[in-house]
């Protein structure tokens, strides 16, 4: 009989004293993910990414120009919001042309050319779809609404007036009511969003046909698939039902309650949409992703849009994540063991920060620590098991930066509900590259004001400094690329101490403790609650308050005010096994 070589026995002792220790099951292994669930995300807000024409509105290729940057700090993909032709009433969100590329952002060539340079360098690119509605300028829309018998007139939601008002009570996401009335063919058209943005009738199969067709279009250009705006507003109820009304107002509105959004979204029928629209992308090209925007009542609805044979979407955004109120490591560990109880090992995407939310280093911040908590999430962002999603300038720090005064408003939210609501503007600001003018985002004035900043609030000042967010994102980052339990691990919670929001990454051949001390006080942490037997010592390999290495760690840690820290689980010790009992020092 052949003999097991030394390797092998001594792999399967170490297997053996991280499943024991961390209490995993025993089929837990090193599992072989999808490059989309070990792949490091980032948003780019094209407008304020980099201008490339000096016209102050970032471009195409100025994403292509800091490919390299992008690169550097470890992104494997990227994802673009729209850049198709629009009027650019909700900034690229209203499409006039889903097969195109609007001339201030470039050309079709300039496209393609950011896709070939970003593969080149191993970086994959999203493209943002636009399902739910086109602008009022579309050729579709300008020809449904010429006549009530025009071919495309069921492309669209129309319906008559009720009672000589509108069709039912549905409020917009921009406005008191979802309803415009078009005075040529005497009927309301419906818009969730803005009156600019008619909503496509999805239960009309040509519909779903030219938007499939279109994602064909922009497959056929090579991208690595599709983050999928209000996804769950696609479908809305047949009879046009009145929604529940609320007691409470709306935020910025005397008058205005809030409704249940019982009819206008999350309609049954949109799953079996998302399998064809599966299906289809599969069919068309292996290796794709869709990503969900899914803004849902709870957890178990989001768990829907996978489907029980994981048939639909790949991921979805976990917004409960992004919305805990505040720094707390309670709230951030139960919204954690929640979506873990709701999604049952479907894969999430974690995100602090967009282009539709307040940033977080303003959100989470003390005013005096921000800094340090800006690193805090960092590696919480990036430790976390699921595909995390860093925003354009939050490795740098960028700050929220509101509208002062109505007139500098451009985002048609902070007009409608200005000023208890300032719109999304804030969070848009252009990307701050170094201390030249306008930060190096353009020659010319910008598009929208810049944030205000210190020195080293930008990108070149804080590559030259090793203690910077942005050299900490660049360490974790690198980190979670070479560690399996990082980007592969199984999570589970640990300590007992409620202002540490403690948590293990690990396989069998590695296990990571994360420990993040979300209070403004020092916290003593011990470091034998998982482990049952003394079986090691860690060593710690990253901490957001030192560059280097701190060295072993036995029996506990103390955490400074808002202190991170990533330790790794040196083994050593004794485990029975099948085998008898085995020795072994790691």
């Amino acid at each position: 009989m052949e003999q097991p070589d030394e390797t092998s026995m001594h792999e399967a002792d170490k297997a053996a004293i991280h499943q024991k220790a961390l209490q995993l099951p025993a089929t837990s292994a090193e599992t072989e993910l999808s490059w989309w669930q070990r792949a490091v995300f980032y948003e780019i807000y094209v407008r304020s990414f980099k201008d490339s024409n000096d016209d102050g509105i970032g471009d195409l290729n100025g994403i292509t120009s800091k490919l390299d940057y992008l690169s550097d700090l470890g992104i494997d993909a990227i994802w673009l919001t729209p850049f198709y032709p629009s009027p650019q009433v909700d900034f690229g969100y209203d499409i006039s042309d889903f097969k195109n590329v609007d001339s201030q952002f470039g050309t079709l060539n300039d496209f393609d050319l950011l896709v070939g340079e970003a593969h080149k360098r191993n970086i994959r690119v999203i493209c943002d779809l636009v399902l739910n509605h086109t602008s009022d300028h579309h050729s579709w829309f300008v020809e449904s609404r010429s006549s009530r018998n025009s071919p495309k007139r069921d492309w669209y939601i129309w319906a008559d007036p009720k009672h000589g008002g509108p069709p039912n009570n549905w409020s917009s996401a921009f406005g008191p009511t979802a309803w415009k009335w078009d005075q040529r063919t005497e009927q309301y058209y419906y818009h969730f969003f803005h009156e600019a943005q008619p909503d496509l009738n999805w239960r009309n199969p040509a519909v779903e046909n030219a938007m499939f067709d279109a994602m064909r279009f922009w497959l056929a250009h090579d991208v690595d698939g599709f983050r999928l705006d209000s996804l769950n507003c696609l479908f809305k109820d047949l009879h046009l039902r009145d929604n529940p009304v609320l007691p409470r107002l709306r935020p910025g509105s005397r008058t205005e309650h809030e409704q249940e959004l019982k009819y206008n979204v999350d309609q049954p029928e949109i799953h079996s949409l998302l399998r064809r629209m599966r299906t289809a992308t599969e069919e068309y090209a292996k290796g794709r992703v869709l990503i969900g925007e899914v803004w849902t009542k709870t957890l178990d609805d989001l768990a829907r849009y996978y489907g029980s044979q994981s048939d639909q979407i790949q991921i979805a955004f976990n917004f409960f994540f992004a919305n805990v109120p505040k720094l707390n490591a309670v709230l951030f560990h139960t919204q954690v063991e929640q979506k873990n109880e709701a999604l049952r090992g479907k894969w999430t995407a974690y995100v602090l920060s967009s282009h539709d939310m307040p940033r977080a280093y303003d959100r989470y911040g003390d005013g005096v620590h921000n800094d340090r908590i800006a690193k805090l999430l960092g590696i919480m962002l990036l430790t976390l098991r699921g595909t995390p999603f860093i925003y354009y300038g939050e490795e740098i720090g960028m700050v929220t930066a509101e509208p002062r005064i109505i007139s500098e408003v451009q985002d048609p939210l902070g007009k409608q509900y200005w000023p208890v609501k300032k719109g999304r503007d804030g969070a848009r600001t252009p990307m701050q590259w170094d201390t030249s003018a306008n930060y190096g985002f353009s020659g010319h004035t910008p598009w929208l004001s810049l944030a205000p900043g210190d020195a080293t609030r930008n990108v070149a000042a804080q590559i030259a400094d090793p203690h910077s967010i942005l050299s900490l994102y660049r360490r974790v980052i690198r980190l979670r690329r070479h560690s399996p339990a990082l980007h592969s691990g199984d999570y589970r919670s640990a300590g007992d101490n409620p202002s540490v929001f403690t948590y293990w990454r690990a396989t069998p051949h590695q296990s990571m403790l994360i420990a993040l001390n979300m209070s403004p006080e020092s916290q003593e942490l011990r470091l034998d609650f998982a482990l049952p037997r003394s079986v090691g010592e860690f060593r710690q390999v990253l901490d957001n308050l030192n560059t280097e290495a701190q060295g072993v760690v036995k029996h506990k840690l103390r955490l400074s005010p808002y202190q991170a820290v990533v330790l790794e689980l040196q083994t050593r010790g004794v485990v029975e096994g099948s085998r008898g009992t085995a020795e072994a020092t790691f």
